[in-house]
C-alpha cells in the first residue's frame, strides 16, 4: 500500500508541475509570441519611413476589416538597411 501511495504522490507532483508550466506559457509567453508574430507579419506589408542608422522604423499598414472597411494602423518594424557595428 505504501508503494501505491508513493506512486500516486509522484504522479500528482508531475501533473501539478505540468499544469504550472502550461499556465505560465499560456498567460505570459503566448500573448508575447502572438504579438511578435503579428508585428512581423504586418511589417512585410507596411510602408515605412526609416532614417539612416536607426535600428527600427515607424511604419503604417492598412488593416482591412471583414466588412471591407480599411483603417491605417501603426507598427514599429526593424530597419532592413540597419547594419550593426
Amino acid at each position: 500500500m505504501k508503494e501505491a501511495t508513493g506512486e500516486l504522490s509522484t504522479t500528482m507532483i508531475a501533473v501539478v508541475a505540468i499544469a504550472a508550466v502550461l499556465t505560465i506559457f499560456t498567460v505570459i509567453l503566448l500573448p508575447y509570441l502572438k504579438g511578435q508574430i503579428s508585428a512581423r507579419m504586418h511589417c512585410t506589408d507596411a510602408v515605412c519611413d526609416c532614417q539612416e542608422g536607426e535600428k527600427t522604423c515607424d511604419c503604417e499598414w492598412i488593416k482591412v476589416a471583414d466588412d471591407g472597411s480599411e483603417t491605417k494602423e501603426s507598427v514599429t518594424c526593424q530597419n532592413p538597411d540597419y547594419k550593426s557595428q
